[in-house]
């Protein structure tokens, strides 16, 4: 019997630990993107160019 609740409770820990770190990825839950800095961004900092370019075409 002792030898069979060690058995359940080893499973659950390691079932556990599994969900915890990097087990499959659930299906149906959308993953979250961090937000972008402007500076991080690429579509910022080509609109960002884009602007300085037409700016200087003005000029």
């Amino acid at each position: 019997m002792l030898y069979l609740l060690a058995a359940v409770g080893a499973l659950t820990i390691a079932v556990l630990l599994w969900r915890a770190f990097g087990g499959t990825q659930r299906v149906g839950v959308p993953t979250r993107r961090a937000p972008l800095a402007p500076d991080d961004d690429p579509d910022f900092l080509r609109q960002l160019g884009e602007q300085q370019q037409r700016k200087r075409d003005e000029e």
